[in-house]
């Protein structure tokens, strides 16, 4: 894809996420249901929290495409290795699992993660914007442009470390207000909710090697480029 294409795709890719980030985060208060957006708000969901994630990376991606393009390289060439970091760690990896496991669970009772209640306040676009789009999306973008992943060590580490922090959040929000983020670990012992989280933490790591075989399957000889490169140095 010609960088004047990547970038005009990454500015609204930006621009969408960004969009739906702010529309999701400024539901009017009279209308939210007393149960939901409590302590933590919005934040504490992982579904919001990508969200943001991907409007930083398609920024972040569309500062490396304008970089290339005024002919900036040496500054390009540092932005874009923070761009693969970011998807290969977790806009792909977290985008993903966001999608997958939300509509798994919402097919086999939607009130452990979604309940009915919230049909009232998100609207069915916000809904699939946010559920369904950010997996199409994460495809497009390994379509759209080869992307360097880091050492397999590195890497799981650093998505390892974001998915410690997040159930950590989770945990704490329970430990203040009783109340688990989503019903459906309420329905766990202890030792269930420690099976399902370490369960979670596999498949996004299998998602992860999934994007890296993908990114790999479609830009072999470019990806072998890149290796190539950095070990030249």
């Amino acid at each position: 894809m010609e960088i004047s294409t990547l970038a005009m795709y990454h500015c609204l890719a930006f621009v969408w996420y960004f969009f739906v980030a702010y529309s999701i985060t400024h539901v009017r208060t009279e209308e939210r249901p007393s149960e939901v957006f409590l302590y933590g708000g919005q934040w504490k969901y992982l579904t919001v929290l990508n969200l943001v994630l991907q409007a930083v990376f398609y920024g972040v991606s569309f500062l490396a495409d304008v970089l290339r393009l005024i002919k900036k390289l040496r500054c390009a060439k540092c932005v874009i290795s923070s761009r693969d970091l970011l998807f290969s760690v977790l806009a792909f990896p977290v985008s993903t699992f966001v999608s997958i496991s939300f509509w798994t669970l919402y097919t086999y009772n939607r009130e452990l993660v979604y309940p009915k209640s919230l049909d009232g306040v998100i609207p069915l676009w916000l809904n699939h914007a946010m559920h369904t789009a950010v997996l199409p999306f994460a495809v497009l973008e390994i379509l759209a442009t080869p992307h360097r992943y880091p050492a397999k060590k590195k890497g799981l580490i650093l998505l390892g470390f974001v998915s410690f922090l997040y159930i950590s959040w989770v945990l704490w929000i329970y430990s203040v207000t009783g109340e688990w983020v989503y019903p459906l670990f309420a329905l766990f012992s202890p030792a269930g909710l420690a099976a399902f989280f370490a369960g979670s933490l596999a498949i996004i790591v299998s998602f992860y090697n999934f994007g890296e075989f993908l990114n790999r399957m479609i830009w072999g000889d470019s990806i072998v480029i890149l290796d190539y490169r950095r070990k030249g140095k």
